[in-house]
């Protein structure tokens, strides 16, 4: 029986021992776990754990509302080759017991773990990774530029095929080019003589095994002797294999019978060199898969000039801290997120908004890191710095998309974990077929058979095919303002039939305007307008502001008002002079018993306008309604019917009356429309359109918009929206504009088509070409596939993945190409 495992992890929510004692008891009740113990004192939990997962740990304290507390780290990890890796990285940090979830790519050379610390740190992970052979990093103790550790592997990677090239060459030649001209067969026997020709050749071809091919060895034969080989296990042996029957050959003949006596080495040498070009060619290609990330990264400049104790002193970036007075002079670069404190200028915010013109800066205006600042000067007062400014956000979102692993690599996941243990079993069956049944001289060919087999099925293709798009396709839609902060979204989004809009401030420009004031008999405009300021000035609605702006207009003196009080879903009330004042939909006023029929034909006219008829009441009695118009974003339309051509239904959800709401549905041809409904339905709203369309987006901007944006398959916060609506959702359209939804879909399509087209090549490679390797076709036409072209064909399948990916960065704007 397994020794149980010690976990020791930190609970939050603990307020009294009482609470200790219901997580134990919560605890208790996971199937595995034994001697737990729960100390209020210091908020941790011990247990051990004979069974139980992490998991169902978290689970348990999570349905007790004692949730455990969770972290989450990226590492930088190294010697990774294949998809076998990948799985056995995977399985080496999931065999902590305090991991939650591992996703390492390949394509990127990172880890993103989630899990519990107490039991655990990231420099236990780290080491846990280094000890399964893939040496690991904390992200942050790198040192180094990302950029430039790309171009020294890709530097290295040269070097080992430019030396096994070099040694390669002349062994080529020596075996090959006999072969092939025959007077240079001649040439080489008259003068070196076939002894001195092999002993050549075997002389290069172990120092291609030793020196540049040594990381086969170093890495293949430790993950061979533990029982889980992998692509360097495979290029080891078959690479072995040549080149021992050729040493054999060689220096004891007369062990191998009669007509066998031949020398491969040729094929070791190359079948190595191929290798490390296709490698070298990988390496160029994952550096160039990453380029959206690095561009983001060198948007930050490096120094700021800060003002300090009466001086101004250039500080790297790391060392500015948060309140530090900032000077920004003309056409620089903003350093990091602040507030104008002094000066005028415009600042170019085109990589945040995609929006081509610059917008005027002044004192207390906010201004983002990494924008571009126009001809005037700036003094700004930092407010985030380091992880918290928006450019630090948007890379992290990148990240952490990037790292993903989506639904659609599980087939290949299955399917690598017992790939390689299959191709060694394959090869070994292929030998021993032909030395059953194979025409003379048979061990040769047993020989060049299962050898071919051991080189040609790499699982490279497969590791490559989904993070490479994952990498690409969501990099380019950050070039194109479209984040992706779940990498799982770039799939469901794929997988929407319909896409529901909030109305203010994503269908509508979210600035609404004061476009009619009609009022009972008696009274007047202003006056009602007055009272109406007064009540909404401590309001954030956008409708408050668009009162206030119509007063202003008007240059009304605007009292103060006492006992505001916001009603949620309706209004709100208020004193002002000695009135109640009561502001809201006609659901405020039929909830507080005021007749709204002596205005009922305007409202009901400016709901057919599309417009929001608001309603005033004073002392019971209505006295007015306003015409609130919010005008429609000009690009709503398109994207509604760019849409609409994909196949794609509509819904808007908005809590404004069914009349405006369906008016501007009707002008938008959009299908679906759930109106007046209050902020707690919006759920709701989601859910019942779920269960009529299916896998449903969700487009919002709000604080009111955050639970449906969760509650969506997959929800879509417009950028120029609140933090907490982004926060919430799994894409980020980075510009108030909606052409990023049509963007977005486009992008979440073409990359999950990239993908399907890389698995069916990485599958279908391998499916055809093993049996060809293995001598299927030599019955019929009389040839075998030599382990040269075995080698040459398995790194071209790995590079084939990699441009087909890369041709992601070459997409288009949809919206911009159909203008």
């Amino acid at each position: 029986m397994a020794k149980p495992t010690n976990l020791r992890i930190e609970v939050q929510g603990l307020s009294c021992a009482g609470c200790a004692g219901r997580a134990e008891r919560a605890l208790g009740g996971v199937e595995g776990l034994k001697e737990i113990s729960v100390n209020f004192a210091n908020g941790t939990a011990q247990m051990a754990l004979n069974g139980a997962q992490a998991t169902e740990i978290t689970a348990a304290l999570r349905a007790a509302n004692y949730p455990a507390r969770e972290d989450s780290v990226i590492l930088t990890v190294g010697g990774m080759t294949c998809a076998s890796c990948v799985n056995r990285a995977e399985r080496a940090l999931h065999a902590l017991p305090a991991v939650l979830e591992a996703q390492v790519n390949l394509a990127a050379e990172t880890a993103h773990v989630r899990y519990l610390p107490g039991s655990t740190d990231a420099r236990t992970l780290a080491r846990a990774l280094t000890e399964a052979g893939y040496p690991a990093r904390l992200r942050s103790q790198d040192g180094e530029d990302p950029a430039l550790r790309r171009a020294a592997e890709i530097t290295q990677a040269r070097r080992q095929m430019l030396i096994a090239g070099l040694l390669t060459l002349p062994v080529f030649v020596l075996e090959m080019g006999g072969h092939m001209i025959p007077a240079l067969h001649d040439l080489i026997m008259a003068t070196l003589g076939m002894a001195l020709s092999w002993s050549i050749q075997f002389g290069l071809t172990t120092l291609v095994l030793i020196w540049p091919g040594r990381q086969f060895y170093r890495l293949g034969v430790p993950a061979l002797l533990k029982g889980a080989p992998d692509m360097n296990s495979l290029v080891a042996l078959g690479a072995t294999a040549a080149w021992a029957y050729s040493t054999v050959a060689l220096f004891a003949p007369t062990v191998l019978p009669e007509g066998t006596r031949a020398v491969y080495f040729e094929a070791a040498a190359v079948i190595v060199t191929l290798i490390l070009t296709g490698r070298w060619l990988e390496a160029r290609a994952k550096g160039r898969t990453g380029a959206a990330i690095q561009r983001l990264i060198g948007l930050q400049p490096k120094t700021a000039r800060v003002a300090r104790n009466g001086k101004v002193n250039d500080l790297p970036i790391e060392e500015v801290a948060l309140g530090d007075l900032i000077h920004l002079r003309p056409g620089e670069r903003v350093a990091l997120d602040g507030e104008v404190i002094e000066g005028q200028s415009y600042i170019d915010e085109s990589m945040i908004t995609g929006e081509a013109l610059p917008v005027a800066k002044g004192p207390g205006d906010s201004i983002v890191g990494g924008t571009v600042n126009g001809a005037g000067a700036l003094s700004f007062r930092a407010t985030a710095v380091g992880q918290d400014t928006v450019l630090a956000r948007i890379v992290a979102m990148v990240e952490t998309a990037q790292g993903a692993k989506l639904p659609v690599q599980a087939l290949a996941d299955r399917v690598v974990r017992i790939f390689v243990p299959v191709v060694i079993a394959i090869a070994l069956l292929t030998v021993a077929v032909w030395l059953l049944l194979g025409p003379a001289p048979v061990l040769t060919h047993a020989l060049v058979a299962g050898v071919s087999v051991l080189i040609i099925a790499c699982p490279c293709a497969m590791g490559l095919a989904t993070p490479t798009s994952i990498m690409v396709g969501t990099g380019r839609a950050a070039d194109l303002g479209v984040l992706f902060r779940k990498g799982e979204a770039l799939q469901r989004l794929d997988e929407v039939r319909a896409i529901a809009f909030d109305k203010t401030g994503t269908l509508t420009r979210g600035k609404p305007e004061v476009t009619r004031v009609a009022v009972v008999a008696g009274q007047e405009a202003d006056t009602v307008l007055r009272l109406a300021a007064a009540a909404q000035a401590r309001s954030e609605h956008p409708i408050a502001r668009a009162v206030e702006a119509e007063a202003a207009r008007r240059e009304l003196e605007v009292p103060a008002a006492d006992a505001v009080r916001a009603i949620a879903g309706h209004g709100l009330s208020a004193e002002v002079e000695g009135a109640r004042v009561l502001i809201g939909a006609a659901r405020l006023m039929t909830r507080e018993g005021i007749a709204i029929d002596a205005l009922a034909s305007e409202a009901a006219s400016l709901a057919d306008a599309g417009q929001t008829a608001i309603h005033i009441a004073v002392d019971g009695h209505l006295v007015a309604v306003l015409g609130i118009a919010d005008q429609v974003k000009p690009t709503s339309a398109a994207v509604i019917a760019a849409l609409h051509a994909k196949g794609i239904r509509t819904a808007m959800i908005t809590g404004d009356s069914a009349a405006t709401a369906h008016a501007i549905a009707r002008d938008l041809c959009i299908d679906h429309v759930e109106a007046e409904v209050l902020p707690e339905g919006k759920v709701a709203a989601v859910r019942a359109l779920q269960a009529r369309f299916g896998t449903l987006a969700f487009v919002g901007d709000g604080i009111n918009d955050a639970p449906a944006l969760a509650q969506a398959d997959v929800g879509i916060a417009v950028g120029t929206g609140t933090d907490v609506a982004i926060e919430a959702a799994d894409v980020v359209l980075m510009s108030g504009d909606l052409t990023g939804v049509v963007e977005a879909q486009a992008l979440s399509h073409r990359t999950l088509r990239n993908i399907r087209q890389n698995l069916f090549w990485a599958f279908a490679y391998n499916a055809a070409l093993i049996p060809v390797a293995a001598g299927v076709l030599y019955p019929v036409s009389g040839v075998l596939l030599s382990p040269m072209l075995a080698a040459g064909a398995m790194a071209l399948s790995s590079v084939f993945v990699l441009s087909n990916a890369l041709r992601l960065k070459r997409l288009r704007p949809v919206m911009g190409a159909a203008a």
